[in-house]
């Protein structure tokens, strides 16, 4: 199913890669004809192997020939991003990091949960206060977030009646 939502998507990357496709097993049909050693020597360098006697009665798609020469096709999306400055190629900090999240003094980030925002007109009260709480993100979120910042918002500040004051310091480990 998501190979063919994928094929369909990708069609205006896939059109020209099939007439590439259509060439290319011609040209190993016609090597492989050859002699076998040629043949071997062929998939070994290309890693396409050439069609076999009753293979072409089967249907197969672009995508199996396509998913091996780019396996970022099927690679789940993440944000990783970091930006970097023109001048010096320095990193620079992703400004809705620092709306969205809090790095306390520790190392841990603080975020609201999903969804806070959204909707409240059909959410029961319950549900409304749940969202409102505060959640530690996790280790890998930690570092990618910690990536995506600067020195300057790593270090320490003090407020006057930190309602975190508590929370910047870990105990006991």
């Amino acid at each position: 199913m998501m190979a063919v939502t994928l094929a369909r998507g990708l069609s205006g990357l896939l059109r020209p890669l099939t007439v590439l496709g259509r060439r290319c097993l011609h040209h190993a049909a016609g090597v492989s004809q050859l002699s076998p050693r040629s043949s071997t020597l062929v998939q070994r360098q290309t890693g396409f192997k050439p069609p076999v006697a009753g293979y072409g009665s089967q249907q197969h798609t672009v995508l199996h020939h396509v998913t091996p020469l780019i396996p970022s096709l099927m690679l789940q999306p993440s944000r990783n991003l970091t930006y970097c400055s023109l001048r010096k190629g320095k990193r620079k900090t992703v400004r809705s990091v620092v709306k969205r999240f809090l790095r306390l003094h520790c190392g841990l980030w603080v975020r609201r949960k999903a969804g806070y925002k959204k909707k409240l007109w059909k959410k029961a009260a319950v549900r409304k206060k749940r969202l409102r709480e505060h959640v530690f993100c996790n280790k890998t979120q930690c570092k990618k977030l910690d990536k995506m910042t600067t020195s300057f918002w790593k270090r320490r500040n003090w407020y006057l009646n930190d309602p975190y004051q508590k929370y910047h310091d870990r105990v006991n480990f």
